[in-house]
């Protein structure tokens, strides 16, 4: 069976939100437009940034119902990570905080699209 191997963020401005996450993730688009910015990432995940503007059929669902997870090795990392994306200046919607699954926190995208990075709680 076929898995789903692409993402895509309906988001404002494209090319900006492409910038934003060029510099989170560490990556370089392989496409890029006025309309549709493309991340190939290592872990063979396709990231499309789509303008909200110009999707076919246009998209109803506001940004924020979805996340996109980044998994880490370990409880240290996470809040690495964290410190990191504040002093980003990233806004965050919950701090590092252990749940029943593991260590995690919640920011947001430019757009209000959800970034969760959490490490599993067999890395504690």
């Amino acid at each position: 069976m076929d898995h789903p191997n692409f993402v895509i963020l309906y988001v404002d401005q494209p090319e900006a939100s492409g910038r934003f996450y060029a510099d989170l993730l560490g990556a370089r688009p392989i496409e890029s437009s006025p309309t549709f910015v493309l991340f190939a990432l290592d872990t063979g995940l396709m990231l499309g940034l789509w303008s909200r503007h110009t999707v076919e059929p246009p998209a109803g669902a506001p940004a924020g119902g979805s996340e996109l997870v980044l998994r880490m090795d370990s409880y240290e990392a996470v809040d690495a990570r964290c410190a990191d994306w504040t002093a980003r200046g990233i806004s965050l919607l919950m701090p590092p905080t252990t749940l029943e699954f593991g260590r995690s926190f919640v920011a947001r995208d430019p757009d209000g699209h959800r970034l969760r990075v959490f490490a599993p709680e067999a890395a504690r």
